[in-house]
């Protein structure tokens, strides 16, 4: 089993900046994929960002240039430097753990789950 704790979130005006923590706990490991999701009221969750390894990354186009994710595999822990916030990032932010997603963008593919950090951007 793996747990995951996330922290970081809060309340922050539009344009600002906030950086979310995943700690990772259990049987872990450096090759599993990292990835954060995030749910808005009454919508589904969607993708945000993932890392495999050390560098290879993907992001959803909406946070594109703005967030970045980054891992630290000696302390199991993983990253989201979200700047440049706006309104419509306003969701709970989920961070997720596959051992081996076929999709790594695909909430079903990923095995752990965290409890979610809410984020709320004022405009």
């Amino acid at each position: 089993q793996v747990q995951l704790v996330e922290s970081g979130g809060g309340l922050v005006q539009a344009g600002g900046s906030l950086r979310l923590s995943c700690a990772a706990s259990g049987r872990t490991s450096s090759s599993y994929a990292m990835a954060w999701f995030r749910q808005a009221p009454g919508k589904d969750r969607q993708f945000v960002a993932v890392i495999r390894w050390i560098t290879s990354t993907i992001y959803a186009d909406s946070v594109k240039g703005r967030f970045t994710i980054a891992r630290d595999n000696a302390k199991n822990t993983v990253y989201l430097q979200m700047n440049s916030l706006k309104p419509e990032d306003t969701a709970v932010y989920y961070c997720a753990a596959g051992r081996d997603p076929p999709n790594l963008v695909v909430v079903r593919d990923y095995d752990y789950w965290g409890q979610g950090t809410q984020v709320t951007v004022s405009s």
